[in-house]
């Protein structure tokens, strides 16, 4: 299940466009709710987060703000902002695929999600089809360079 989720995430990822390929998914009892992907550039937004933009159509979706029995699945591990939404929307879990060792809040250089500061903490799996979720993102960046 974890890798049918990663593969949709990643679907998501590659429409973002000329923004960095970051897909995301909330699943709700193995369905998905919500996706979205990185919109940061589209709508000079810089929230605009693909992790943010599915837990906020999540939340609209269940008509809640909390998101408690939902899993997000994301190609890239959260960054500081992405790591404290899902602590405070109380996500069920958190399933990325990439490691980023310059801002990744989930484990690389933080570990956010687990931290005994704040009243709701949200397991967390990263490496998931890590692969290819890295390799879009390299992809990405090398033709940037170009």
């Amino acid at each position: 299940m974890q890798d049918e989720m990663m593969r949709l995430a990643l679907e998501e990822a590659a429409q973002s466009g000329g923004d960095v390929p970051v897909g995301a998914v909330v699943a709700l009892d193995g369905q998905v709710i919500a996706a979205a992907h990185n919109e940061r550039e589209a709508a000079n937004d810089p929230f605009a987060h693909a992790e943010m933009l599915a837990m906020r159509k999540a939340c609209q979706k269940l008509g809640t703000r909390r998101l408690g029995d939902c899993t997000l699945y994301v190609t890239l591990e959260p960054c500081p902002m992405c790591a404290g939404a899902l602590v405070m929307a109380g996500m069920g879990k958190c399933v990325f695929g990439a490691y980023d060792p310059r801002q990744g809040c989930c484990g690389s250089v933080y570990d956010l999600p687990h931290d005994p500061a704040f009243f709701h903490r949200v397991p967390c799996v990263g490496g998931v089809m890590e692969q290819e979720c890295a390799g879009l993102l390299q992809e990405f960046f090398r033709e940037r360079r170009k």
